[in-house]
């Protein structure tokens, strides 16, 4: 599976005269590693990952000299809790609907500050490193952030995930390595078919990878079934590619029965293929709506580091 992971542009920084900041995001991940605006948080010792969150936003409130918004996805509880956080320390929650509406000219501002690009060189710069859990945290953070903001068919955020699989693989995480590269194949499947064969490349290379003979089966034939429709448009034009689509018929055929179309493989096929369409990534898991008063994100005025309200 290629992914490559060299940097574009060593200059490549966030900008330091960006407009002010509409918000800021953070991300903590379901082992606790945390993430504020692309930057893994060093936590020490026992520290709460809300805590830590509280006082990197805290701190850019101070600098300011203003309230500060920020996003956070908790992976931990399976939540996206939305905040104020002014200079004095204090904070609260509010619900999606007290937030700032979403336009263009937001997702515009925030990106500037804090460009997507930059956080890509940062989780390249970590991966060279051999830093593989850095890297991986922190692009799960930006695919999540990116899929928040512009939806999980946006460019940005397929590349995000198609970079996250690759983390993924790296790792040895084979069965989230596929999960990941068969959602972005998915998507390119559905929305723009003529540049999907590299995706599906990328899918069946991570696939091959797979010991679990329901996976590989189930899988599998996902993958048989966008090999196929990429051969009736005519798409395949590189040898390998043909090879790929044979060495997941051969499998199949050679490791045992195949799913029915009833069967969860029917519900990720592609819009028009079964009686339902799929869902855009059906792999994600589903995160709670904000809502006020999560106690673990407000903090009272004149509150020191490590107490919450």
């Amino acid at each position: 599976m290629t992914h490559s992971l060299t940097p574009r542009d060593e200059g490549n920084l966030p900008a330091p005269a960006a407009p002010p900041l509409i918000r800021l995001d953070a991300y903590v991940a379901e082992d606790g590693s945390t993430v504020v605006n692309g930057h893994l948080l060093e936590m020490g010792g026992m520290r709460p990952p809300n805590e830590a969150i509280l006082d990197a936003v805290a701190m850019f409130a101070r600098t300011l000299g203003a309230p500060v918004a920020a996003t956070v996805i908790d992976r931990t509880v399976q939540q996206v809790a939305r905040l104020r956080v002014h200079p004095d320390g204090s904070s609260r929650t509010i619900a999606d609907e007290d937030d700032l509406p979403p336009g263009r000219e937001r997702t515009a501002a925030e990106e500037e500050a804090f460009p997507p690009l930059a956080r890509v060189e940062r989780i390249i710069q970590h991966a060279q490193r051999e830093e593989l859990h850095a890297a991986f945290v922190l692009a799960s953070a930006l695919r999540e952030h990116l899929t928040l903001r512009r939806g999980a068919e946006d460019e940005l955020s397929l590349e995000a995930r198609a970079i996250e699989a690759y983390l993924a693989y790296l790792r040895g995480d084979h069965m989230l390595s596929t999960v990941l590269a068969l959602t972005v194949a998915r998507i390119r499947c559905r929305t723009d078919l003529n540049r999907a064969a590299p995706d599906v490349a990328r899918a069946t290379a991570a696939w091959q990878r797979l010991w679990d003979e329901g996976q590989v089966a189930t899988r599998g034939q996902e993958l048989l079934h966008m090999w196929e429709r990429l051969s009736a448009a005519g798409l395949l034009q590189e040898a390998s590619h043909h090879a790929m689509a044979q060495a997941v018929r051969t499998r199949l055929s050679q490791g045992g029965s195949v799913p029915s179309q009833s069967g969860p493989t029917a519900a990720a096929l592609p819009a028009g293929s079964g009686p339902a369409p799929a869902p855009v990534a059906p792999e994600d898991k589903p995160l709670k709506p904000a809502r006020r008063g999560l106690r673990r994100f407000t903090r009272r005025a004149g509150r020191t580091p490590g107490q919450s309200a």
